[in-house]
């Protein structure tokens, strides 16, 4: 059973104290955020991170080793990882928001993507419809009644995202490449793109449905959200070796679901202050 942890959190759950959380890094990044809400965003996601990670590892927080860096151009707004090679456990987190929901999620059983998206928001579904989703996704999309077609468009495209999240190649993947199961079916993957519609630095040929695992949220009755797995044989392995003596925390024995453990990300932000 694949095990992921996430904590979701509001936007008025970031305060000031939580300031003293962040690297240099971080902090340059926030002070240099125009946008209030970009910067309460910004804030709780770094600082949710840091307190589940800390949480698993034993550390301080402000101690958790986080290190950004683009694939592209080596700059320091990558997907942010953690920067702990010698850790008995490898922990893979992702973290996401839209509108006023921030969220996190944490595993050891391999690499994780989380997305969530504004259910109330406007969208025009036609238009985003027409390039995030494949021939088959769209046909499936137009045979929906009007009025159920803009929650079902949210529930592919989380799924598309948390999955590109996963494999860490973010919006360089064609999303129309990659199609995923209709709405009202479990999540998963259908057909991968092609290697010559793939990033370079993403072998597609290596991987199977087999190696991605997802779960279908739903965050205050009216976001959709997406949480996905990848689980390839090497991270099986890396998972299984780091296990060895402690309980086989992180061990994968194969295909199976995925088990969402819920954590509530406002309670953990409201705990700490100096």
């Amino acid at each position: 059973m694949i095990s992921v942890q996430v904590a979701w959190a509001r936007l008025g759950d970031a305060h000031a104290d939580l300031l003293t959380l962040l690297d240099p890094v971080e902090r340059g990044r926030h002070d240099e955020t125009v946008a209030p809400a970009d910067r309460a965003r910004f804030l709780a996601g770094c600082a949710l991170s840091r307190l589940l990670l800390g949480e698993l590892l034993h550390l301080p927080p402000a101690d958790v080793p986080l290190r950004r860096v683009c694939p592209r151009c080596g700059g320091p707004h990558g997907k942010v990882r953690l920067d702990l090679p010698d850790a008995p456990v490898p922990y893979d987190f992702s973290v996401t928001h839209s509108g006023a929901v921030v969220g996190v999620a944490v595993s050891s059983d391999g690499s994780v993507g989380l997305d969530v998206e504004d259910g109330e928001a406007p969208v025009d579904v036609d238009g985003a419809a027409r390039t995030a989703l494949s021939g088959t996704e769209l046909a499936a999309l137009y045979a929906l009644p009007p009025a159920e077609r803009r929650l079902a468009f949210l529930r592919v495209w989380t799924r598309k995202e948390a999955v590109l999240k996963a494999l860490g190649v973010g919006l360089r993947m064609p999303l129309r490449a990659l199609e995923v199961s209709p709405p009202a079916a479990p999540p998963a993957v259908l057909v991968w793109p092609p290697p010559s519609a793939a990033p370079p630095d993403l072998r597609v040929s290596d991987l199977s449905p087999a190696d991605l695992r997802m779960a279908d949220l739903l965050v205050d009755g009216v976001h959709p959200a997406t949480v996905a797995m990848a689980v390839t044989e090497a991270t099986a392995v890396t998972q299984v070796k780091a296990a060895t003596g402690l309980a086989a925390r992180g061990a994968v024995s194969g295909p199976g679901e995925v088990r969402v453990v819920p954590r509530d990300g406002s309670a953990i932000l409201a705990a700490h202050s100096r």
